[in-house]
């Protein structure tokens, strides 16, 4: 996985999910076409601007993968993890993803929260997205179980943390996500967006204000907006990563 592009040897072997042996040979023997011309050299280079690549491979029109970035909308209880012994994975509702094998998540949604959840095979836009220093904004909706109280010049949460709170206020609730989960007690919906995403840190920030959230669901990811009508547990491509 390069600037450069992808040979196609090895782009088929992680897409087909084969040995690289078995790939090599599956080229030499004319099952890879592409634009109706049979690609015979194994360690031709495929160059990043035709990637994915639109080819028939073994008579079956597929698309081949190099870096992929899949917009997920995580339902309530599962997790984001790529296994666990207690819980449905957010990971595995992309099972039918392209490289799903390769897939890691820009960061977590905890069990009991909603929305969306970026996924990526390309390790340094992980590690971009996710430093602190980056502090990508995070948006998310809240129902809550009272109204909460005025934001303070500083506010400062019980471990000593300081959210970075870039905005705060309450939400109509015409104008909330299908996804966020709202129970018959809600008193009010909330919408906040924060810089970086520490543990729990929107629920916590609600208790600091003496509020108490019923349900969460994270809308925004940098750039990137939770489409209203990707239902829960369903997810797309995406041309690019957040930020």
């Amino acid at each position: 996985m390069t600037a450069e592009g992808a040979r196609i040897d090895v782009l088929l072997a992680r897409n087909l999910g084969c040995a690289r042996g078995a790939a090599r040979a599956l080229v030499q023997d004319g099952g890879l076409v592409v634009g109706g011309v049979p690609l015979t050299n194994p360690r031709q280079s495929i160059p990043a601007e035709r990637l994915p690549l639109l080819a028939v491979v073994d008579g079956v029109e597929r698309r081949l993968h190099d870096r992929v970035h899949v917009l997920l909308n995580k339902p309530l209880g599962c997790v984001t993890a790529l296994r666990d012994p207690r819980h449905p994975t957010a990971y595995a509702l992309l099972r039918e993803a392209p490289l799903h094998a390769e897939l890691r998540p820009v960061g977590r949604l905890d069990l009991d929260t909603t929305g969306l959840l970026l996924w990526t095979n390309d390790g340094s836009e992980i590690q971009r997205l996710t430093h602190p220093r980056r502090a990508v904004p995070r948006t998310y909706q809240a129902a809550l179980a009272r109204p909460f109280g005025p934001l303070p010049a500083t506010l400062r949460l019980d471990d000593g943390h300081q959210p970075n709170v870039l905005g705060l206020g309450e939400l109509p609730r015409d104008r909330a996500h299908p996804s966020l989960p709202v129970p018959p007690e809600t008193a009010l919906l909330a919408s906040i967006t924060i810089g970086g995403g520490a543990y729990h840190e929107v629920r916590r920030i609600f208790a600091a204000l003496g509020s108490h959230v019923l349900g969460l669901c994270r809308v925004g990811f940098g750039r990137l907006a939770l489409p209203p009508d990707l239902p829960l547990g369903g997810y797309r491509l995406i041309g690019g990563a957040a930020a």
